[in-house]
């Protein structure tokens, strides 16, 4: 039997890589500690189960030293220079399925000769005026705010607001788990969403992971890297100050997009403010269907909250909203796979394989599945005839 060495600094790095517990990955892993040691080497296969445990590429744990891995895209993440991570597995695993779904889909687009959308790249960032892309992006989507208002809950408003963005071309993914595997679920503190810009295929994803209300806020940001042009991953909330000057721009953008100036302007009520703050930024969070962040945020935009008491004030909303989210399962993990891999996506594929364009092996990879009858189900969840294909 042919034995492999690995670097125990491999190994090791490895395990940190993945983020799982080291007592865990052992009871896994039972050689694992052995092999740290040098007193036992692992077979292929076991090497092999290791580097699937683990979420990292086989070949990567043959290497002399740690690669040093860096995010594919432009990385807006905001993260204090003191918490400066390496990307984990899951947000790179993420990023390459999505960028393998979009180098399809810009084929399909080009085989359908298709025309490349005119709103991508439509406006300069940072130059751009902000009112002005917001309605700009507002037009195109047709979103309307007196519509958003009449929906009951965040959940309405967000799917009311995919379907918009999927509507008009762009491809909309949401999940708070890698693929289709429900033990490796998207941290959103990591990262909240990121934009694939692309004339043809344009790709929105958003971790699913976060709240509803937080996911509206990284599609209208996602959305105004698109109308410049700009592939990136970001982290970003409605009230932080971004190191990017684009992401800065975005945000901006992003509000102006969800709660415009001029209409918060007109619901605000002075004295109910005055009254009873906290009653009055939730019932202007439920009109707009945003985070009370945002809506603090906003009423500082229009100099009714000092600096000093927009920070406090800020600070004791945050906290608010994190105590409420340890109560809450947050947002969903076990999301259909019609919404994971995005309405138009699917779609698409589903039947351009159908009619013998696409191979199934190529379809089933690209919708990380295993099952024809998972195959048929999503794509009557899409829209997809599959009468008599089965029988």
């Amino acid at each position: 039997m042919n034995y492999l060495s690995v670097k125990p600094a491999l190994l090791r790095w490895a395990q940190k890589r993945s983020g799982q517990n080291t007592q865990s990955l052992y009871k896994k892993i039972p050689k694992l500690k052995l092999w740290e040691t040098g007193e036992a080497k692992p077979t292929l296969k076991q090497l092999e189960e290791f580097a699937k445990t683990v979420h990292t590429p086989m070949g990567y744990l043959l290497l002399d030293k740690p690669p040093v891995e860096k995010v594919p895209i432009p990385d807006f993440r905001r993260m204090p220079a003191t918490d400066q991570k390496d990307p984990s597995p899951n947000l790179l695993d993420t990023l390459y399925i999505c960028q393998r779904r979009q180098d399809w889909y810009k084929d399909y687009m080009h085989s359908m000769r298709e025309q490349p959308l005119s709103f991508i790249g439509s406006v300069r960032p940072l130059t751009s005026n902000i009112m002005k892309t917001a309605e700009n992006i507002r037009k195109i989507l047709n979103f309307s705010i007196k519509e958003r208002k009449e929906l009951p809950t965040w959940t309405n408003a967000l799917s009311r607001f995919i379907e918009q963005a999927n509507s008009v071309g762009i491809l909309v993914m949401v999940s708070g788990i890698v693929g289709n595997n429900s033990h490796r679920k998207l941290d959103p503190k990591e990262f909240r969403g990121f934009a694939l810009s692309d004339p043809l295929a344009p790709l929105i994803f958003i971790n699913g992971a976060d709240t509803k209300a937080a996911q509206m806020f990284t599609i209208a940001h996602e959305l105004a890297h698109l109308w410049i042009n700009q592939t990136a991953v970001s982290n970003t909330q409605a009230l932080t100050i971004p190191k990017h000057r684009i992401e800065s721009w975005c945000n901006k953008v992003a509000a102006e997009l969800l709660v415009p100036l001029n209409v918060i302007s007109q619901l605000y009520d002075n004295r109910k403010i005055k009254h009873n703050f906290s009653n009055e930024i939730q019932r202007l969070a439920r009109y707009f269907k945003v985070s009370s962040l945002v809506i603090l945020r906003r009423i500082y935009d229009m100099n009714k909250l000092t600096a000093e008491d927009f920070s406090t004030r800020y600070e004791a909303e945050l906290k608010k909203l994190k105590q409420k989210n340890k109560k809450s399962s947050g947002g969903d993990f076990f999301l259909t796979l019609g919404v994971r891999v995005g309405h138009r996506f699917a779609k698409a594929l589903v039947s351009h394989t159908l009619e013998g364009h696409t191979s199934f092996r190529e379809s089933f990879q690209l919708l990380g599945i295993k099952k024809m009858s998972t195959f048929e189900k999503t794509g009557k969840s899409v829209g997809v005839n599959m009468n008599g294909l089965f029988t």
